[in-house]
């Protein structure tokens, strides 16, 4: 009888043409187990109305998730890695992270404007703090509106005319496979993306199962996503905290931007290291040490006073 893999999803349209993919490469990978979704809600699919960082962050989408793991109910699980805080549960590990999407966020429109094309007052929609946070430092003088739900609920509510502007990550329509007009890619460089964005993580226990998944994954995006969430677990941000990091790696050089916000977006700390790619974890902290000496800290002192 051959064995049994059951990957945990989220039942999200996404996080299935995400899950449906890394099922495939597991079959081709092990094709004497039967491989099989579990779909699992998750606090942050329940509560869809409410800012996530008020009720607990991105972090929410991977909560029972994670107990499915613990408990052995999944042997693995797929996740979009900007969901996946700095500090996995207690006897899980991130088994495999395959090849990098686009990692950038983009703008959308009805008629391809560029974020400083919009008009003064225009309504912005994202449900991310570093996105509303670096759009009020861009362009304080739009109005950012929370907005949640999936890819095809935001966009709808942009052609119906409730927001001037949506954001997304690029990442996500190319999974989806959706091409619209009224796109506009921002520079990673200056729209630093969030941590881990564009890429998966196949979370395992640290078990035989982690040895299976070992070969999915990929050795360049694991070394880029090792120094942000390097810098993401020295930092110490909250769910309330407008953090992002982004490396690159060009022939095991690896080059880490990073930034901390100030929600309000009056306050944005930035900062690069460049270094071997063998040392991100180190070049991440380093940096995460920077911004918080250049004022990173006392934006988070701030946001934990309040």
């Amino acid at each position: 009888m051959k064995r049994t893999i059951r990957i945990g999803t989220r039942g999200s349209q996404l996080a299935l043409v995400q899950s449906r993919w890394v099922q495939a490469c597991v079959q081709r990978q092990l094709p004497d187990f039967t491989v099989e979704l579990v779909t699992i809600t998750t606090s942050g699919d329940r509560f869809v109305e409410q800012p996530l960082s008020l009720i607990g962050g991105k972090g929410l989408f991977v909560k029972e998730i994670e107990e499915a793991l613990q408990s052995g109910v999944i042997d693995c699980a797929v996740h979009s890695l900007k969901d996946v805080p700095g500090e996995l549960a207690p006897g899980l590990v991130l088994a495999a992270i395959p090849p990098r999407e686009d990692v950038r966020d983009v703008l959308i429109t009805t008629d391809g404007r560029r974020l400083d094309q919009l008009v003064p007052g225009a309504r912005v929609g994202t449900s991310s703090l570093r996105r509303m946070a670096l759009v009020r430092a861009a362009r304080p003088d739009l109005e950012v509106v929370n907005l949640r739900g999936n890819v095809d609920t935001r966009l709808r509510k942009l052609d119906r005319g409730d927001f001037g502007a949506v954001i997304l990550a690029a990442a996500g329509l190319n999974r989806l496979g959706i091409k619209r007009s009224g796109v506009a890619y921002c520079d990673p460089g200056e729209f630093v993306p969030a941590i881990g964005q564009g890429a998966l993580a196949i979370e395992s226990r640290a078990d035989q199962t982690a040895a299976l998944l070992a070969p999915l994954d990929d050795t360049i995006t694991r070394s880029a996503v090792v120094a942000e969430r390097a810098f993401l677990a020295r930092a110490g941000g909250s769910c309330r905290t407008p953090l992002a990091a982004h490396a690159t790696i060009t022939e095991h050089h690896l080059v880490l931007r990073a930034l901390i916000a100030s929600p309000d977006g009056r306050q944005v700390v930035r900062g690069e290291r460049r270094g071997a790619a063998v040392d991100g974890a180190a070049l991440g902290a380093e940096l995460a040490e920077e911004l918080l000496g250049k004022g990173g800290a006392e934006i988070l002192r701030a946001l934990l006073a309040n």
